[in-house]
């Protein structure tokens, strides 16, 4: 299991034995991520489907399909509590190199910079380590916060899909933005 560290956060690839963290997190979180994610199973919000997700995540990961990293405070009474994760999924090899970028982040730790200070890293660790040559980004026109945060982090707009991923059980138009790795040379 990788770990890597921010300033202020321990981002850091989980299993199963981290079971009631993500439960805990999401039954925290539900009806403030109900807006962003797909439509949920009531089994998702038990600990059987949280470490059947878990273990798919680590399948995945293996595969070199996607690779999770959940957020941790360093300090604070939070330190031992998850904060949001980010994802990398969708991992694409050969002429294309590139991952489709996902992020959440705790209700109450909103507006601290935290996901910002995490993508950063990830960033650089999809294209240093990982090698690819570019990171999507789909993102909902009304989800203003998150453009922000693609902004700051230099992914670029490149249009816009209609009803491309459905969320809450609506087909949802997302704005596409990218980030290309500007020193990247793979020669797959």
């Amino acid at each position: 299991m990788r770990i890597y560290d921010t300033e202020r956060l321990i981002l850091r690839q989980i299993d199963e034995s981290f079971a009631n963290k993500t439960l805990t997190y999401y039954q925290k979180n539900k009806d403030f991520l109900l807006e962003w994610e797909a439509q949920r199973s009531p089994n998702f919000y038990t600990l059987e489907g949280q470490k059947k997700i878990l273990a798919k995540d680590t399948e995945l990961y293996n595969k070199g399909e996607a690779f999770k990293l959940w957020l941790f405070k360093k300090e604070g009474q939070n330190s031992l509590s998850i904060i949001g994760c980010i994802s990398f999924s969708l991992i694409i090899r050969g002429i294309l190199q590139s991952c489709v970028l996902g992020y959440k982040l705790d209700r109450d730790e909103l507006n601290k910079g935290f996901i910002t200070e995490a993508l950063r890293k990830g960033i650089e660790i999809m294209f240093q380590d990982f090698g690819l040559n570019r990171i999507d980004s789909p993102i909902m026109p009304k989800n203003k916060a998150s453009v922000q945060v693609v902004k700051k982090l230099g992914f670029e707009y490149e249009g816009l899909s209609r009803k491309m991923i459905k969320v809450n059980g609506v087909w949802e138009d997302h704005m596409r933005w990218s980030k290309v790795n500007e020193n990247s040379n793979n020669s797959f």
